[in-house]
């Protein structure tokens, strides 16, 4: 066995005892605002099944506001400036805010560790919440599927067996179709499934197509990558939307949120596609590289049955 196959034994061995545990380790706290007279607000954290967001979570609040225990004094100006959050992204991966007006209208802000701060307008009819969120959800979307290591994996093994050739199109564009039809479907409540069972679904695809990228008969996976692509896809788009359900749609711009994350995938998707891709260019200059294509594959595989195992186990615990 060469130095670089045990090297990636050794790195894909350390993803496995993390991995259980992050693959979709997303969550969202949860703040509210309540306008008791003009300028005047009550705000506390909602319960949450984590870490008391309190102890992990600190609001940095505009500078026209004094905050005096769950009281925040903004004077006439109203809650206007800048919004800040420290700690989010570790604990908690976002951090949602609430606003409820004196008037009876509302506003959802979402802070990330990309978009730690938000500007507030002291009114809930600012246009510009619209675009907040999109930007939010669009980076919630970017870091779940690169710390999604079963995401990333499946991604990798599915290449590995199509290569980079005209069929890659399809076989991503497939991929793509199915998770956004079923990450929609569960989001908006019409189709719906308990983690456990997809987790290890999931697990189990990756076994799947890095088994199939192996060897170099004519199964459907190779004639049809697309096909199973498209089909795997659904699961994983399952996978998404429970991620997405920790995290939580904004009720007044759900259809945006849940449009902006499938797009964050997306982008996420394509980066790790590129980086692929590079590594292959690079690798073409290095004859030595072509023998790490195997046990690549094996690590791979031996991780996603570790990952399986665990979860059908969790099924019947």
């Amino acid at each position: 066995m060469s130095l670089w196959t045990k090297f990636t034994l050794a790195l894909l061995s350390l993803l496995a005892m993390a991995g259980p545990l992050q693959a979709h380790e997303m969550s969202m706290a949860e703040m509210q605002l309540r306008e008791l007279a003009r300028g005047e607000f009550l705000w506390q954290w909602t319960a949450s099944e984590k870490r008391a967001p309190a102890e992990v979570l600190s609001p940095i609040w505009p500078e026209s506001c004094q905050a005096e225990q769950n009281v925040l004094h903004c004077g006439p100006a109203g809650l206007q400036g800048q919004l800040q959050m420290e700690g989010v992204g570790k604990a908690y991966s976002a951090v949602m805010v609430k606003v409820f007006w004196l008037d009876g209208q509302s506003r959802v802000y979402t802070l990330t560790a990309g978009q730690p701060s938000v500007h507030l307008y002291g009114a809930a009819d600012d246009k510009r919440g619209m675009g907040e969120i999109a930007r939010a959800y669009t980076v919630l979307g970017v870091e779940h599927i690169l710390s999604g290591s079963d995401h990333l994996l499946f991604v990798i093994a599915m290449l590995m067996l199509v290569g980079f050739n005209r069929r890659l199109l399809w076989t991503l564009t497939a991929f793509t179709a199915a998770h956004s039809i079923t990450l929609a479907s569960s989001a908006l409540g019409w189709l719906v499934l308990r983690p456990p069972p997809v987790e290890a679904a999931i697990a189990l695809s990756i076994v799947l197509v890095a088994a199939e990228a192996l060897h170099q008969r004519q199964t459907l996976s190779r004639r049809w990558p697309a096909l199973v692509a498209f089909l795997f896809g659904l699961v994983h788009g399952l996978g998404f939307a429970g991620a997405l359900k920790e995290i939580g749609l904004p009720e007044q711009h759900l259809l945006v949120a849940l449009l902006t994350f499938n797009i964050g995938v997306e982008i996420g998707q394509l980066m790790t596609v590129a980086a692929a891709f590079a590594l292959w260019k690079l690798s073409a200059r290095w004859p030595a590289a072509s023998r790490l294509r195997r046990g690549l594959l094996y690590s791979i595989g031996a991780l996603a049955s570790y990952w399986s195992l665990l979860r059908i186990a969790s099924l019947f615990a």
